[in-house]
């Protein structure tokens, strides 16, 4: 587990809960300044392990990338303490706040860090990295918008996240794409409402934990491993009803946020940027698919010396893939 019984990063963990809500209750820029360097400073003990590189690499990057848009932001909130000014809506500074909000999140065009930083972590770091660490930057972006500038990130997000999965290998930057196409999904929810924006990441949380969990239990980190694993028939297709569910298919769970952002934004006319969106969606489901496709119908290897032990497990994932399919008997209750 991530843990590994180790006081010291359940320690680190609790920091990092902490300083989240530091973050987010504080009245004053400053005090968001600080819970988001706490923040920075817990994460990292929990990403590093002195027996893997990779994860040394990785945490090594994140501090790096994760300091510049500190830095960034804490010089934006000086100068207007200098200039003894409160915030008017200045189109220079709201474009350097969101920007370094952007660049903490792992959001277009600020994403190359991201891809490169989560291929050298554990499956339950990037669960962390790709929920939890997107909270304070989401909410400290809605304090101080500039709603023209972030329609073009929106629509630049959902377009990289949808393009850059389409040819990867390795399950965990395929995941990281689907997290930037998601993140502009969560950026057009919370300009129409927070609470939108709570139910749409609550829900994306869930998701993603399953699949998150589900590799982890399995050891599996690329694509092909899935087509050669022993691999319990049942596990396999609550996995892929689970990716399908990501993408946004109608029937599921993660269609049901996406429809209610759509309703809106054609109910207020924006229907190119709705096009965009439901485009950029059926790409993401394209590649989910094309998985799907080949793990089911390719005839693959038995490796008869090597056993997955997750009879125990099995109801876990069998059970959040039932509430995954149960996503349209939500939305019945939702709108009617």
């Amino acid at each position: 587990m991530m843990f590994n019984n180790n006081s010291n990063k359940m320690f680190f963990f609790f920091i990092l809960i902490f300083s989240t809500l530091i973050s987010i209750s504080s009245n004053s820029w400053m005090g968001c300044w600080i819970g988001l360097e706490i923040n920075l400073l817990s994460f990292i003990p929990l990403m590093s392990n002195s027996k893997n590189l990779l994860t040394s690499e990785a945490s090594l990057k994140y501090f790096l990338v994760q300091s510049i848009a500190s830095i960034n932001f804490l010089f934006v909130i000086l100068l207007k303490m200098i200039s003894m000014k409160n915030f008017e809506i200045n189109n220079l500074l709201s474009i350097s706040i969101n920007s370094s909000m952007m660049m903490k999140m792992g959001s277009a065009p600020f994403h190359f860090w991201f891809p490169n930083i989560i291929e050298g972590m554990s499956w339950m770091n990037c669960f962390i990295l790709m929920t939890w660490q997107k909270i304070t930057p989401m909410i400290l972006l809605s304090y101080y918008m500039n709603k023209n500038f972030l329609f073009f990130i929106m629509l630049l997000n959902a377009i990289i996240g949808a393009i850059g999965g389409i040819n990867q290998t390795s399950l965990r930057k395929l995941m990281t794409f689907s997290s930037i196409n998601n993140l502009g999904w969560m950026m057009l929810s919370i300009m129409i409402s927070e609470n939108l924006w709570m139910m749409y990441f609550l829900l994306y949380s869930f998701m993603i934990s399953i699949m998150c969990f589900s590799f982890y239990i399995m050891n599996t980190y690329f694509i092909n491993q899935l087509f050669i694993i022993n691999m319990n028939f049942y596990l396999k297709l609550f996995i892929f009803i689970n990716f399908l569910s990501l993408g946004g298919f109608p029937p599921l769970l993660g269609f049901f946020p996406k429809w209610m952002i759509i309703n809106y934004m054609i109910f207020n006319k924006y229907y190119i940027i709705s096009f965009i969106f439901i485009t950029m969606s059926l790409i993401n489901l394209f590649f989910y698919l094309r998985i799907i496709y080949s793990c089911i119908l390719f005839n693959y290897f038995k490796l008869k010396w090597f056993k997955i032990l997750i009879k125990n497990k099995l109801f876990f994932i069998m059970f959040n893939s039932l509430i995954s399919i149960s996503g349209m008997i939500l939305s019945t209750f939702y709108f009617f």
